[in-house]
């Protein structure tokens, strides 16, 4: 064909993407800085460089991770199978030798007849269909003009609170009511005592924190409003009482009285499955937030979808700018993929960057669209990342089951409810490739 894609970055999201459009028949032109010029993080001149963990997470199939591999390589990933191919022992997960992985992925783009490799770092955006796949750590030059083409929906820090799941809530403990009754009870209240508070505010002060890359400023210095739970622990006993823990305004229903301190969780998304813990960014490693927010009244087996994190990372206010297939509103010929979309995590990136790919390869040759199911993983990250309910609230996900739709029935094994989500998701998935005649060319 005579149509030729952009592709700006080689890391996981740029090389999905320009891998599935080149086995589309469409021609490739793949941009990538290195290695005439490395990020802070970056230190491997191979593409689809794994910069902090060498693990892609779990491998079995009834896990959010799991399954949204096993949908990637039903819809012809890249990544996947190079990973497998170049895997070391790591139990249930999924690991890799990180240069041999590269090497394999890199060797696949290279050998593409497709596929044209570009050296240097680009500073504006080429005409036509592009993919901009830039990674968290977007240069200079290029993360202005994403800044312009995006106006003020561009951040620099990621600082989320944890997410857990409504269904793993101990109801007895919590209940629902706005701050002063006002309008709707909204909020999941978790009323602490005092005695609970001083030993809550003690695990925070002793808990492990993340030591921060060189490059990374700490959100906190830049932002106060983003502080870290712990760093206003460390201020003073009471002052978390002062600010999201504050009991102003709320009256336990159980005991008709106002509690010592209260954490909130507000709904995350529209089907109130997932709570945030309001007012909970934290650099605390996710091993001691699970046993530190533990403690929280309500939450001693609440299953945790994402943790809390905060470190530098460029993305975009996706509901607002992207439609689910990662294609913008406003400029339909440019595509996002990859961590500056809001997904979150080394296979969310590269699945992002596949689905890009697929969209706009069917796009270009006059296809129907692949209408990816809700109830698949990759479908619900793709409506997470594009629904504007979202906007203004806008934090980063990686694939976790909270995500998906109700299976309709209450399974309390976890394992055997998880095993359902995802036999429904492969089916769902496989109907719809069969519906429009989707192919699987690896």
């Amino acid at each position: 064909m005579n149509v030729v894609v952009n592709v700006i970055g080689a890391g996981l999201a740029g090389c999905e993407a320009a891998w599935i459009i080149a086995e589309n028949g469409i021609n490739v032109r793949l941009f990538e800085m290195k290695p005439e010029k490395y990020s802070p993080a970056h230190k491997y001149s191979g593409f689809a460089e794994l910069v902090c963990s060498n693990s892609l997470k779990a491998a079995r199939l009834e896990s959010s991770a799991g399954l949204l591999k096993y949908e990637m390589e039903l819809l012809g990933s890249l990544t996947v199978p190079c990973a497998k191919e170049n895997s070391v022992e790591a139990g249930g997960a999924l690991a890799v030798d990180r240069e041999k992985f590269s090497d394999a992925v890199t060797a696949k783009i290279n050998s593409h007849p497709l596929i044209e490799v570009i050296g240097g770092e680009v500073a504006e955006l080429p005409d036509g269909y592009t993919i901009i796949a830039t990674g968290p750590l977007t240069s200079g030059a290029m993360a202005e003009r994403i800044r312009e083409l995006c106006g003020e929906g561009l951040s620099f820090y990621d600082a989320a609170a944890p997410i857990v799941t409504y269904e793993s809530l101990d109801k007895e403990k919590v209940f629902f009511a706005s701050r002063y009754d006002r309008g709707e009870a909204d909020y999941v209240n978790c009323p602490m005592n005092k005695e609970e508070y001083l030993a809550f505010h003690s695990a925070l002060l002793s808990a492990e924190k993340v030591q921060l890359h060189d490059f990374e400023t700490h959100p906190f210095s830049v932002y106060e409003g983003c502080m870290p739970i712990e760093e206003l622990a460390s201020r003073g006993v009471d002052t978390m009482r002062f600010g999201p823990m504050k009991p102003v305004g709320i009256t336990d229903a159980k005991t008709g009285r106002r509690p010592y301190a209260v954490v909130q969780l507000r709904r995350e998304n529209r089907e109130g499955t997932l709570f945030n813990l309001v007012g909970f960014q934290t650099n605390l490693k996710f091993g001691e937030q699970k046993r530190v927010f533990s403690m929280i009244p309500g939450l001693e087996n609440a299953e945790f979808m994402r943790y809390g994190v905060m470190h530098r990372n460029t993305f975009i206010n996706s509901p607002v700018l992207l439609n689910s297939d990662f294609s913008m509103r406003e400029h339909p010929e440019i595509y996002f993929a990859g961590q500056i979309t809001g997904v979150e995590g080394y296979m969310e990136s590269a699945a992002s960057g596949l689905l890009a790919g697929i969209a706009l390869s069917r796009k270009i040759k006059g296809l129907e669209p692949l209408k990816l199911p809700l109830d698949t993983m990759t479908g619900a990250l793709s409506a997470y990342i594009s629904d504007p309910y979202n906007n203004g609230k806008f934090q980063p996900m990686g694939a976790n089951m909270g995500i998906l739709p109700d299976i309709g029935r209450r399974i309390k094994d976890k394992k055997e409810r998880y095993g359902a989500y995802a036999e429904r998701a492969v089916e769902s998935l496989k109907n719809e490739m069969e519906r429009i005649g989707y192919e699987n060319n690896r």
